[in-house]
């Protein structure tokens, strides 16, 4: 109820007003606390020489982002500028063949970049899980693919196995380990698949057509291989109306993200800012709930930078590969919250909807959200942040349930029915609100640190209750409200096609 209701835009327009003065005023104390603390000797390691002719210096704290943009740009422009290019030979010269061609130059590209003892290792895994999937049984699928990621995420065999790898340069460990664990990922779901198959079983050939593209390969998205083998294998290779013109924007975006993002870490040091607990600890907690927030923003905006440019070359290639994940800005609501869209959908098809089914029984939902984040942990690597990220986000996904099952009730659904959509509305939002600041402390664990994430719960559920809690949680009801009025539009445009298009069928 309350999904399609309309408010007045008048409303409307009060919450937008709310929302755009906080986020300005916020955004003015990270942004004196970030001059004020330019010189800091505590933040010497995260903050390097900049924009000079501005008087600025640069938040240089994200390895990830650094090492895209310094030491791997030229890597990822020379590659995957050679791929464009050598897959629009393909698919003008040799359609049909065009997934061997991509397999072949995924081998020698990372045989060049790797070596020959890193490509063995992966193909050994290969040809192990390969070898599994001749069973065709799914339980032998799961067991012998999550041992294989646990001889990469825990010690001594990850080390062990990275050690046959000779040479050394600043990127090795990052391209090892992230294409072999993407590598395992990627064979689980060839295993998974290949029991599922009525009639034979898929050839290796298949699967290390599946594994060896290049633009997934290092750092994915995983695309599952039912899809990635229906689509690599049309020989009619057509695009849809403005396909182009859709890319070319993407494109553009992506350039657009990447040049706002390097302004805005000139201006704002929000990955540096939360290593000092003590100069955090001074800030007002308006600037403290805006840092938190700022944190996971820029980390979607940074894997849709990534998924986006990764996108837009398999979109080239004439796949339609798993799209960038939903901005935090836009969620109130566990089941939507994910980093990596595609190991989302993995995890979704295999585990969480596998177990959980329709996901409306509270016993089922419970056995397939810990199925579901045990086998996350395995895959970010066991510790400690990992462990209580996995325990409270786990908790949150359930919670949403069993609320959702109590206002279900008999008591309440009448009390539901009798109010106009417009109130329900209200209503849901206020705890939307709630949820969406758990789902904000519950993740900068990982983003951060255990004592940044003690450190703001602390201060806007306890220090600053009742006047910063309550302020912060009106601001962020007036939030979800406007991302309700997007849904509301969205949904309506949906129904709107669905009867156009039942129209032309008729």
């Amino acid at each position: 109820m309350g999904v399609k209701a309309m408010l007045p835009s008048y409303e409307l327009g009060f919450y937008a007003l709310v929302v755009t003065c906080a986020v300005l005023y916020s955004g003015s104390g990270i942004f004196e606390a970030s001059r004020d603390s330019m010189n800091r000797k505590a933040f010497r390691d995260g903050i390097k020489p900049g924009w000079h002719y501005f008087g600025r210096k640069m938040d240089v704290a994200d390895f990830e982002w650094v090492m895209w943009f310094t030491s791997f740009r030229n890597v990822i422009v020379f590659a995957l500028s050679g791929h464009v290019l050598f897959g629009k030979i393909c698919s003008m010269t040799v359609p049909q063949h065009r997934a061997v061609m991509y397999m072949i130059y995924g081998l020698l590209a990372v045989l060049g970049s790797m070596g020959l003892v890193y490509l063995m290792i992966v193909l050994s895994h290969c040809l192990l899980l390969y070898s599994v999937a001749l069973a065709k049984q799914k339980w032998l699928c799961y067991v012998a693919g999550l041992c294989c990621l646990a001889s990469f995420k825990v010690e001594p065999f990850g080390s062990w196995q990275s050690g046959f790898v000779t040479g050394a340069f600043a990127l090795q460990d990052v391209l090892f380990y992230g294409g072999c664990t993407f590598t395992i990922v990627r064979c689980m779901s060839f295993a998974l698949e290949s029991s599922e198959k009525q009639e034979g079983i898929y050839s290796i050939f298949d699967l290390l057509k599946y594994n060896f593209y290049l633009p997934f390969f290092f750092f994915g998205p995983v695309m599952t291989f039912d899809r990635f083998h229906a689509q690599v294998s049309t020989r009619e290779l057509r695009r849809k109306d403005d396909e182009m013109k859709s890319i070319r924007v993407n494109a553009l975006l992506h350039v657009g993200a990447i040049v706002a993002v390097d302004i805005f870490f000139h201006f704002f040091y929000i990955l540096t800012l939360p290593s000092d607990l003590k100069f955090v600890n001074r800030l007002s907690d308006w600037s403290l709930a805006g840092l938190a927030y700022s944190n996971l923003v820029y980390d979607w905006v940074k894997a849709a930078v990534m998924f986006g440019v990764i996108n837009t070359i398999a979109r080239l290639d004439h796949l339609d590969p798993p799209q960038p994940p939903k901005c935090i800005t836009m969620l109130y609501i566990f089941a939507e919250t994910h980093f990596d869209r595609g190991i989302n959908d993995w995890l979704c098809k295999y585990v969480y909807d596998h177990l959980g089914e329709n996901h409306d029984n509270i016993l089922k939902e419970l056995v397939a959200s810990i199925s579901t984040f045990a086998i996350t942990t395995l895959w970010l690597g066991p510790c400690e942040v990992v462990y209580v990220w996995s325990l409270v986000n786990c908790f949150g996904l359930n919670f949403e349930l069993w609320v959702q099952k109590f206002f279900q009730l008999g008591p309440f659904a009448k009390l539901e029915a009798k109010l106009s959509g417009a109130m329900s509305r209200r209503i849901r939002a206020a705890f939307g609100a709630m949820n969406f600041w758990a789902i904000v402390l519950y993740n900068i664990l990982a983003l951060n640190s255990l004592e940044f994430a003690l450190l703001v719960t602390k201060r806007l559920l306890v220090m600053g209750f009742p006047v910063s809690t309550l302020s912060i949680w009106f601001i962020t009801y007036c939030g979800v409200q406007l991302i309700k009025e997007r849904e509301r539009i969205l949904a309506i445009e949906e129904e709107e096609e669905e009867k156009g298009d039942k129209a032309k069928v008729e």
